[in-house]
């Protein structure tokens, strides 16, 4: 079993247990950071009920300092959000969306996480390294971002 369907299994259990949404991606981001070495800085953004247009930062570990609020008409947060599609870059030097947090991120990837058709949030995840988020780990980053969309359209 590759490392990828070992961490997948894993967050199925926790999200059978999880007494509320925060506490699966606070188990996925610990988790994540913990176990993957190239994810330096992994966290989720929220949707801003009392600010439209706006994400709130939420459960997220790392070595980066995170932005508090994102707007989602700005940088790849809010492309993820916009276009409704997974956003990679693994150059985020080259890349003019990206909205420097740390001059040290190399890498990076939006996953916007759905529920009922509506943005709930997205997991974001940054990188010391280029070329970190090939169609693999995307596919896995994705597969995160499925497994809280689910969770959250059992208990709503």
């Amino acid at each position: 079993m590759s490392k990828h369907q070992e961490l997948l299994k894993d967050f199925g259990y926790v999200a059978q247990s999880a007494r509320t949404v925060d506490a699966l991606m606070e188990a996925i981001v610990q988790r994540l950071h913990d176990t993957m070495t190239r994810y330096n800085w992994v966290g989720f953004y929220l949707v801003d009920k009392t600010r439209p247009g706006s994400l709130n930062l939420g459960p997220h570990v790392g070595s980066f300092d995170p932005h508090e609020h994102v707007s989602l008409d700005k940088g790849l947060c809010g492309d993820a959000a916009s276009s409704k599609k997974t956003v990679v870059v693994n150059n985020a030097a080259t890349d003019p969306r990206y909205k420097a947090s740390s001059a040290l991120v190399k890498s990076e990837i939006v996953v916007p996480i759905f529920t009922r058709g509506a943005l709930y949030g997205e997991i974001d995840i940054n990188s010391y390294f280029a070329d970190t988020f090939n169609f693999d780990e995307q596919k896995f980053v994705e597969a995160c971002a499925t497994l809280v969309s689910g969770y959250l359209e059992k208990t709503a």
